[in-house]
């Protein structure tokens, strides 16, 4: 396709999807500060991040944790903005200075509970819920974010790499400030967190990728077009000891609909050999759309 012919696919509604980003990046941003505060610090659960910091800080300086985090988000993104050289956008910026507002603004709610097992799971689940709908806005919340993409780009290290130094340094420092124990729950706040965010940015729906070597691809695409109603993508693989060409089909199907498939492979063809893994997240005719 050419210049001049190409035409690009703009948003129809530029204003609603800009409000929805901002409302996102404000909901989020205070789904956050509020778990820090009931759940996180009461229970001293240091799970990483900026958050993380200012809780080993209120344990051992009195430090509010709300100055804490400004001090920490607010250099980092202008350290960002000038060593990265590109721009964040407002709506980073916005959650940088406001999550610490409404950490600020709720510090005198009262904890939900006092058990750190509780705190760090439930603190987890909200915080990993707050910061998936900012990510979904197209935004962030600044602090060690930012300095992870910063030590990325100046040592090489590839940037999961240096989120987990990162955090791993604020659990650790957690364990010696107040003990293992806390130490591990900390961990666990931190992969209930990881794991959330990934729930949120991809959904419940996941789906099954499922490719199927077989001597009757024929038969199976026929029966999964006819049974199944799904499409079927035709792919050649060749033998590693053989050399010989054999087909390979690739399905991809919602994890509700993977029993009836495996059913009409066995049924076909028994000696049907069979790769299944998760499909995250699917977009197209038939699944989510773009």
């Amino acid at each position: 396709m050419t210049k001049k012919n190409r035409r690009i696919r703009r948003d129809p509604h530029p204003m609603l999807t800009l409000f929805i980003d901002y409302a996102s990046v404000i909901i989020g941003s205070a789904i956050v500060a509020i778990s820090f505060n009931v759940l996180l610090l009461p229970n001293e659960v240091a799970s990483g991040g900026v958050s993380g910091i200012s809780t080993i800080l209120k344990s051992v300086l009195d430090w509010r944790p709300a100055f804490v985090q400004w001090a920490f988000n607010i250099p980092l993104f202008i350290a960002g903005l000038i060593l990265l050289g590109k721009n964040f956008g407002i709506k980073t910026a916005v959650g940088t200075v406001f999550l610490p507002f409404v950490v600020f603004l709720t510090e005198s709610w009262e904890p939900w509970t006092r058990d750190p097992l509780l705190g760090a799971l439930f603190g987890g689940i909200m915080v990993g819920l707050g910061l998936g709908i900012v990510f979904r806005g197209k935004a962030s919340t600044g602090g060690t974010d930012l300095a992870a993409q910063i030590i990325t780009k100046f040592t090489g290290l590839t940037l999961g790499t240096s989120v987990a130094l990162i955090d791993g340094f604020i659990v650790l420092s957690a364990a010696l400030v107040f003990d293992i124990e806390k130490g591990l729950y900390a961990l666990i706040g931190l992969y209930v967190t990881t794991k959330t965010i990934d729930l949120v940015q991809v959904g419940f729906g996941q789906s099954k990728l499922v490719y199927i070597i077989t001597n009757k691809q024929k038969e199976i695409r026929d029966a999964i077009y006819d049974e199944v109603d799904r499409g079927v993508t035709e792919l050649t693989a060749t033998g590693g000891y053989s050399g010989t060409e054999k087909p390979l089909l690739m399905v991809v199907i919602p994890q509700t609909e993977f029993s009836r498939l495996k059913q009409l492979v066995k049924f076909i063809d028994p000696a049907a050999f069979v790769i299944v893994s998760d499909a995250s997240e699917v977009l197209g005719e038939g699944f989510k759309r773009p």
